[in-house]
């Protein structure tokens, strides 16, 4: 384990030890033991041939996460940057660091809004925040988008988070408990199934009226997920643009006191399409430009309601 002095802002650091550190997280951690072998061994390479010899925190895990997703181009293994201290305890880095967000967004749902024919626009972002955290902001606006003739939600600027929270906000859009999703585990000998909840806070929007779900090359992660479900369930309809493709799930670690190795050990499985969206991203139903998405979803749901 890497010793960590008093948590000062540093403004050098010694890659050798956040290297080893990333190698042993990713070896015994990592969902694909044989992808963490091979960059296991690039990572070590990499350091012996100085190509991590930098003074700056933030420049190494630029070149490590680039190293990182070299073999499988897997987004959710990174060396991430902190500008401010983060704590060593494991996952607290992250969570530090979207406590601020959640706090300036309204909990997750800045944006609630209804449109001309009763079509109203729930926006969810810039994260699907911790359930314990986002569920009372989460259930009141779904419960006041509830009485809409259509819905759209807005992922365009969501970069993922909670599974569990992907499950809650399905739970306002369909009518009985239903399989969303299955997280399979490193070595494949445990599951654990996600379903919706049968009982919500507030009023549903519920399973039949019109949906839409806008997405954007930066929809990431468990916003992708919560696109991907309702999609494959045929509730919803996609509109915008295919997304970024992570559909592993990870777990964060502090190896310097400016960085976090964050490492998958899991992988979704979609009880319909029997896999995910892990690489090749989301692809809308109705493919436009994201900062139009908006526009051609009003558009559906107003032809929709009109039929």
């Amino acid at each position: 384990m890497i010793y960590f002095p008093a948590m000062t802002t540093l403004t050098k650091i010694t890659p050798a030890p956040v290297i080893d550190e990333t190698v042993r997280l990713l070896t015994e951690n990592y969902v694909f033991p044989e992808v963490a072998e091979q960059v296991a061994g690039l990572l070590q390479r990499r350091l012996a041939e100085g190509a991590y010899d930098v003074d700056d925190a933030e420049e190494l895990a630029r070149l490590v996460t680039e190293d990182l997703q070299s073999v499988n181009n897997d987004r959710h293994l990174r060396l991430k940057y902190h500008a401010d201290p983060v704590s060593a305890k494991e996952g607290a880095a992250t969570l530090e660091s979207i406590r601020r967000e959640f706090d300036t967004s309204l909990g997750g749902a800045p944006r609630v809004q209804l449109l001309d024919g009763g079509v109203a626009v729930v926006e969810l972002g810039p994260m699907l925040f911790p359930l314990d955290w986002a569920a009372e902001p989460l259930a009141a606006a779904l419960t006041l988008a509830s009485r809409a003739e259509a819905l759209i939600i807005d992922l365009r600027g969501n970069r993922g988070g909670d599974p569990d929270t992907v499950a809650f906000v399905c739970s306002y859009l369909l009518d009985k408990r239903t399989h969303l999703n299955t997280m399979s585990w490193r070595g494949g000998q445990h599951n654990e199934q996600s379903w919706s909840q049968p009982h919500v806070p507030g009023a549903r929007f519920g399973g039949t009226k019109p949906l839409y779900v806008l997405t954007s090359e930066s929809s990431f992660s468990a916003a992708e997920e919560l696109a991907y479900d309702l999609q494959q369930l045929g509730r919803a309809v996609v509109v915008g643009e295919t997304t970024r493709g992570g559909a592993h799930p990870c777990k964060g670690w502090t190896v310097h006191p400016h960085l976090e190795v964050t490492v998958p050990f899991g992988r979704a499985v979609n009880p319909v399409s029997g896999t995910n969206w892990e690489g090749v991203g989301v692809q809308p139903d109705v493919a436009c430009a994201a900062a139009e998405s908006l526009d051609r979803a009003h558009e559906l749901a107003l032809a929709r309601l009109a039929d």
